[in-house]
């Protein structure tokens, strides 16, 4: 089966209570990576360490979705979730909030896209690319007008995985995102203007 056909098979679903125990699955017992369950962006730098031992920034996470609040999408391949974006409010991520690098350029309502984690075996397949596709359907769905985003672009040719967890900048330059401030040279803001599609 070529890589595409992979992609364009995918079925995308928010993290939900009936769907915990596969995104739990797919985080595995590092939580992703080092523990952090998808919580680096959204908690202050010492809870967020704090939270690495005994499953707190997983149980933070659980917390979160057992109250109802948007936390992202995991992508499905044959019922098994391969990839999660995290996707949700801006004002939800205190990380994003208070950077002075990718503080806010206007008061437009946003949702942010922060991270990235795909399957082991399923990377290098173009699932980042489909994913930012569904994000968008999501959008378009709820009503979302401006999705926005904090990607790297490398600085070598080849970027190890775990450099990868924001985004490559070309994946959403594929899909119709646009650079809104160069604050950083190497990590872009960039926008998806739903409406505009």
């Amino acid at each position: 089966m070529k890589d595409w056909d992979i992609a364009s098979e995918l079925t995308f679903e928010p993290l939900s209570k009936t769907n915990w125990g596969k995104f739990v699955q797919l985080f595995g017992e590092r939580g992703a990576c080092g523990n952090c369950w998808c919580m680096y962006f959204r908690l202050s730098k010492n809870d967020f360490i704090e939270g690495k031992e005994n499953d707190g920034n997983k149980n933070a996470m659980k917390e979160l979705v057992w109250g109802g609040a948007p936390t992202g999408i995991m992508a499905l391949y044959e019922g098994e979730a391969i990839g999660w974006c995290a996707f949700a409010p801006r004002e939800d991520h205190k990380k994003i909030e208070r950077s002075r690098v990718h503080k806010r350029i206007d008061s437009a309502s946003v949702w942010s896209v922060t991270c990235f984690f795909i399957h082991k075996d399923f990377r290098k397949m173009g699932i980042s690319i489909a994913m930012l596709k569904g994000v968008i359907g999501v959008a378009r769905q709820e009503g979302i007008k401006i999705i926005e985003a904090y990607p790297t672009i490398p600085t070598q040719d080849k970027l190890p995985d775990s450099f990868a967890w924001i985004g490559l900048y070309r994946s959403f330059e594929r899909v119709g995102f646009e650079i809104v401030d160069r604050t950083s040279k190497n990590r872009p803001m960039v926008r998806y203007y739903v409406n505009r599609a």
